[in-house]
């Protein structure tokens, strides 16, 4: 990324900010104004210590204007009402300067919230797909680090705005000054900002390597985490401890590289400034020694812009420090390039015939191979379908198109007559709840876990759910019962736990449509015969889904769709697929062999 196209990507974020950038720089740019003029103010100040009258037509133009403001008051009263004026500007720019603080820090703190919500909603409403096809650690890195960068970043802008517009204030009032000095000067300035750009450039390439090494940072502290059983399973601490301690030391250097970089533009710019004040001070006094009072105030005019200039370069260095963590939360934001699930326009109320699936091909990613290849099925009303097949064959595939976490690549899937893609998302997945072998808890209380299902509900309601997914005994053992805190997903539970739990949040929806993906696969048999006989209560007079290995747990399905490699391979009911011999009597039989052995 250039130069250019850092400062186009912090404007195409301020356009979210349009009244406050302009109230901001503008008070920024009148206290500048009013610092300005009181320091003009000392020229007749000083004269008036050792000149009686004021002289008007002096060659000097600011010096006339501001002699001809004072003419006509006594020479008694001149020297306090200067400094009354002098004190009434330091007064105004403070006031200014105040307010406009107030401003910037209540624009500075919704710029971090508004990029962590923005960031967020993006995640919320973008195709699962393309958080499949991204690294978990790089998201929350984005998430977390990069929108506060970021933030940095636009108000680096915003002072880097304000001091231009303070910069040429006084750059205009030095050329009132003395036009010719302010030339030399400009230039002589010039020349330092240049060599603190020369001294600065790398930093850019280091803001890249820092967002690169937050990122993998980021990667080993999710994966570190998520993984400790297996770490501690496998006796790796060391080795994981030696590959924290690898990215965590390059993100320690980088960081370190990037801090002695801009640490170097204060002394750079004080040293050679100091030597320009000094020699322009000693050289203009050794050829006209009347001229004090507007040296003076040129010098102090000058020493006050040399902060504002060292801000700029500074601001100019953080930019492009910051200039990788704009690029990428600006990536993150844009959506055109992005795949969306985009909700359709009809209302949906409740299922009265089916789900039909027509020539649906879908694969994950382009190019690779479909993970279901042109199927047709159907998918019964208030009936029980079951899924099944080899690891592979698409189950989970299918259940994803049903709930449209992805859309399809070919064919149309239809929900009664309308077309699955037109009718209202929220209306549609209103209608659905799954019951996973992977249980999703959250790391909060029981309570609020079961209410997740529908939002708004009763306690007695929870309690009742909770009863029917024969989880309320378990519940009202634990410490604090429905007020005890689950963990980091659900960890302080069992499996079978944490399975009547997801019943009971399934079970509070009410759905029309119960799907369940493998519920029962990973449970001990006491588990299994728990959640069994309350998914059977549950399943009365509903549209139920079931993917299952275990094949003796949907004997009972009305319908069983047997997929394999992405196609539909038979489908019937047990009968029917048993006296058929093929896919699915193959895998019952050895299932039954095995349980037998």
């Amino acid at each position: 990324m250039n130069k250019n196209n850092v400062y186009k990507n912090v404007l195409s974020l301020l356009k979210f900010y349009p009244l406050a950038i302009p109230v901001i720089v503008l008070l920024g740019t009148l206290s500048s104004l009013f610092e300005g003029i009181g320091i003009s103010l000392f020229m007749p100040l000083l004269q008036s210590l050792y000149q009686t009258e004021v002289q008007i037509g002096d060659s000097n133009f600011l010096v006339d204007l501001l002699n001809r403001i004072f003419v006509d008051i006594p020479t008694n009263n001149r020297l306090i009402i200067i400094a009354v004026c002098i004190v009434g500007s330091i007064f105004l720019k403070n006031l200014l300067i105040y307010s406009n603080s107030i401003l910037f820090s209540r624009f500075n703190s919704r710029i971090s919230h508004d990029l962590r919500s923005r960031i967020y909603r993006q995640l919320l409403s973008i195709s699962y797909s393309f958080l499949e096809g991204n690294e978990s650690g790089k998201l929350m890195n984005t998430l977390a680090s990069e929108t506060w960068r970021t933030s940095q970043a636009l108000s680096g802008f915003v002072n880097l705005i304000i001091n231009c517009c303070t910069i040429s204030v006084f750059i205009i009032l030095l050329l009132l000054l003395s036009w010719q000095l302010t030339i030399l000067v400009s230039i002589l300035m010039a020349l330092i900002s240049i060599i603190t750009y020369l001294v600065t450039r790398p930093v850019k390439r280091l803001g890249e390597q820092a967002l690169e090494s937050n990122s993998a940072l980021a990667n080993r502290m999710w994966e570190g985490l998520a993984g400790m059983k297996v770490i501690r399973a496998f006796g790796r601490e060391d080795y994981e401890q030696e590959r924290f301690d690898r990215v965590s030391i390059k993100v320690r250097n980088t960081f370190f590289k990037l801090d002695i970089l801009s640490a170097t533009v204060n002394p750079i710019s004080e040293v050679l400034s100091s030597i320009l004040l000094v020699s322009i001070l000693v050289i203009t006094l050794l050829q006209d020694k009347t001229s004090l009072p507007r040296l003076l105030t040129f010098i102090v005019i000058l020493y006050r812009l040399q902060p504002k200039v060292k801000q700029l370069d500074a601001a100019r260095v953080g930019l492009s420090a910051l200039s990788s963590a704009v690029e990428d939360v600006l990536s993150l934001l844009d959506s055109s390039d992005k795949p969306y699930i985009r909700s359709g326009h009809i209302n949906f109320k409740s299922l009265k015939q089916g789900i039909y699936f027509e020539g649906v091909s879908f694969a994950y990613n382009v190019g690779e191979k479909s993970a279901l290849q042109d199927i047709s099925l159907f998918i019964p009303q208030g009936k029980t379908t079951a899924i099944v097949g080899p690891s592979g064959a698409g189950k989970s595939t299918l259940i994803g198109l049903i709930c449209r976490f992805y859309d399809l690549e070919s064919g149309e899937i239809y929900v009664d007559n309308y077309a699955l893609r037109e009718l209202n998302l929220n209306d549609w997945r209103n209608q659905i709840a799954i019951v996973s072998q992977d249980v999703h808890m959250f790391s909060t209380t029981v309570l609020e876990n079961i209410a997740y299902g529908r939002l708004g509900v009763t306690e007695d309601e929870i309690i009742e759910a909770a009863k029917l997914a024969n989880a309320h005994q378990f519940i009202s053992e634990l410490p604090q019962g429905y007020d005890t805190k689950v963990g980091d997903r659900g960890v302080r539970l069992s499996g079978g736990q944490r399975q009547r739990i997801a019943l009971a949040r399934a079970i509070v929806r009410n759905p029309e449509i119960l799907i369940l993906d493998e519920a029962t696969n990973a449970l001990d048999s006491i588990s299994e015969h728990l959640i069994q006989e309350a998914l059977n209560t549950l399943s009365e007079n509903r549209t139920v889904i079931v993917i299952a290995h275990r094949l003796a747990t949907i004997e009972q399905a009305d319908k069983i769709i047997v997929l394999n490699e992405g196609q539909v391979a038979e489908q019937g009911n047990l009968q029917y697929l048993l006296q058929l011999n093929g896919l699915f009597a193959q895998l019952y039989n050895l299932q039954h062999r095995n349980a037998h052995i």
